[in-house]
């Protein structure tokens, strides 16, 4: 957005950050983003980091630019390509009281640019937040996605099955399967589907997801980086974060044996395999759940701003 759109002047920034400090800042949020992106880049050896790039669209030149997010401005900052859109030039008060000029966010720009993208953002979020965690799915949307494949069918056919075809489909077939989320759901095989109890479509995205669900909490990132710029590049990495951590997991309880690359499988067909798994997903869930506040914060941050425009 540049500098003299017609939008309001956004409130005084509450931030204040030095050449210094943002500097800083941003070259810390590069050195971690780079490590998530090395560990990517060793494809056979780092498959979930990998899988995290091709599944999700944000790119590592993406994931490794820091932005402050909104409500601060950085002294001495020029709009450019470290920035770029979104940004304006303002002025603020350092903490000696010395008037300064920088950048910062202009988030009624970008509130009003992605209003729709936002206010679907902070439905789902909201909503997911506001239920009660279900722990009974034993990740068994992994092993719906395979049953009945051959082996040229399936996603990630360089592993093989860690119980084989007929003992993979036999797990499938001895449980009951609840998956809610409906980007799980989508790669369930045709002969899997009626083995699950809900049916999620993308117009009941925001009516099903539940704060357990692994893949509602991976895609924490996916709406960090949604909202980007906005969004503060520590709390972009944060989500990351928990997404890897997440899809550990997710591939260690899946029908795939990944012991040849370092994961120790969690055996979801046992009652051992089954509390190891949960105790898991509980504490994905709390850091989901936590992140998911922090994301809510910027939305009602934007929000505000975006009612202020339409206020004028």
């Amino acid at each position: 957005m540049q500098t003299g759109t017609p939008f309001p002047t956004p409130p005084a920034p509450r931030v204040v950050l030095s050449e210094q400090e943002w500097r800083e800042r941003a070259a810390q949020h590069a050195a971690r983003a780079d490590s998530f992106v090395t560990n990517a880049q060793r494809e056979s050896t780092r498959p979930v980091e990998t899988f995290l790039f091709t599944y999700y669209s944000h790119k590592p030149a993406q994931l490794r630019r820091w932005h402050p997010g909104p409500g601060v401005l950085l002294q001495g900052a020029e709009i450019g390509d470290a920035f770029g859109r979104w940004y304006r030039h303002s002025t603020g008060t350092d903490s000696s009281g010395t008037t300064v000029s920088g950048v910062e966010l202009d988030t009624a720009a970008f509130a009003t640019d992605r209003g729709r993208a936002l206010e679907f953002v902070t439905a789902l979020l909201t909503a997911t937040a506001g239920r009660s965690a279900n722990f009974g799915c034993f990740g068994l949307h992994e092993w719906a996605m395979v049953y009945r494949s051959s082996p040229d069918q399936l996603r990630h056919s360089a592993l093989p099955l860690r119980l084989g075809p007929e003992g993979t489909d036999r797990v499938v077939e001895s449980h009951r399967i609840r998956c809610s989320h409906f980007d799980a759901f989508r790669f369930f095989t045709p002969e899997a589907r009626p083995h699950n109890r809900l049916q999620p479509t993308r117009e009941s995205q925001t009516s099903l997801e539940q704060p357990g669900c692994l893949h509602a909490t991976m895609d924490c990132y996916k709406w960090a980086y949604k909202l980007a710029p906005a969004v503060p590049g520590e709390l972009v990495l944060d989500c990351f974060a928990l997404a890897r951590d997440v899809r550990e997991l997710d591939m260690r309880a899946s029908p795939y044996d990944l012991s040849g690359h370092g994961y120790t499988p969690i055996a979801i067909e046992t009652p051992e395999g089954k509390a190891e798994y949960t105790a898991m997903q509980r504490s994905f869930s709390e850091r989901g759940q936590e992140l998911r506040r922090r994301l809510l914060d910027v939305c009602e941050v934007l929000a505000e701003a975006q009612s202020a425009v339409l206020d004028t």
